[in-house]
């Protein structure tokens, strides 16, 4: 009995499981307004953005890379609508240029990666820092507004109680378990994780479906970017700060290994939710924002150890 205890409790999931139900209990005794279903359902309009950009961020982990870049991408789509449109564009071409330089962004990580072999944790913490560099630049760091009400309408509406946002991650995020599995592609990713080497002598196009997963994390970026502008009604050089620790570590903490080839989605919605939840409690009940980076960096770690303690006792 006790060595099935440890076997179940050992996978990612169900050590997510019941750190989530731990912490929602303890913000039950600590202050029970909080998880009100009015303050949840306002305060949820704030994951979405993460939560479809930790999508492909989990299929990329899975082949054992990374892409740092994401939230530098993040602010430069929002930057590239929010200029155009102070420059007479109407705002659905700019959105569609936004969605263009994303992807622009993701082919020109997953090209040096595919083609030059640079690794991917170096490139995109290049990148990181470049894409930050050229919106600060072009924005002069100044916050771009006064965009349309029917384009803000899209942060706004809800359907079922759940924003459009939520919609689109829930649509997502179906299409992804279906590549996981229900398709080809989800094995080549896995397998690509396992060893790339031996994928490759297999006759599968390692190079084409990493390219096409760096563009598609852009186009994530360039979207949660568009989502954003909508809900906030503004567009800054600094809204994708900070976003890529917030995403990786929902992924890391879903289970999904850094080396690649094992974790599930369903790991990564409760790495998802256990995040937002324990950030936006600090923020509510402290009101010290600077603390969500000690909250965060204390659950990665706490998670980790735990996830290592526990397989190790499995193992034996």
């Amino acid at each position: 009995m006790k060595t099935k205890w440890f076997s179940w409790l050992s996978h990612p999931e169900s050590l997510l499981s019941c750190l989530t139900l731990v912490m929602l209990g303890w913000i039950y005794k600590e202050d029970p307004t909080f998880l009100q279903w009015e303050v949840q359902k306002e305060l949820s309009t704030h994951i979405w953005e993460t939560a479809l950009m930790a999508l492909p961020m989990t299929l990329i982990i899975l082949t054992g890379g990374i892409d740092l870049s994401i939230g530098s991408t993040m602010s430069l789509c929002a930057i590239t609508a929010g200029m155009l449109h102070q420059h007479g564009v109407p705002l659905p071409m700019g959105c569609l240029a936004a969605a263009l330089v994303g992807l622009a962004g993701g082919w020109f990580n997953g090209w040096f990666i595919t083609r030059l072999k640079v690794h991917p944790l170096i490139i995109t913490l290049a990148t990181m820092a470049a894409f930050r560099g050229i919106a600060e630049g072009v924005s002069q760091a100044r916050p771009l507004s006064g965009f349309p009400k029917s384009f803000t309408w899209l942060g706004q509406a809800s359907w079922l109680g759940i924003p459009l946002a939520g919609w689109l991650f829930l649509g997502c995020l179906a299409l992804c378990a279906w590549i996981m599995h229900g398709h080809r592609l989800g094995r080549y990713i896995h397998a690509i994780g396992y060893n790339e080497v031996a994928t490759r002598y297999s006759g599968i196009r390692v190079n084409r479906i990493l390219l096409g997963l760096y563009c598609l994390s852009g186009l994530s970026a360039s979207i949660a970017a568009i989502l954003f502008m909508a809900r906030r009604n503004t567009a800054k050089a600094d809204i994708g700060a900070g976003v890529e620790l917030g995403v990786i570590t929902a992924v890391v903490m879903g289970g999904v290994s850094i080396f690649g080839g094992r974790g599930s989605l369903f790991g990564v919605c409760l790495g998802l939710v256990l995040i937002h939840e324990t950030r936006e409690f600090v923020s509510w009940h402290w009101s010290r924002d600077e603390l969500n980076l000690l909250a965060l960096g204390s659950l990665l770690i706490l998670s980790v150890v735990f996830q290592q303690l526990l397989g190790h006792k499995r193992s034996s």
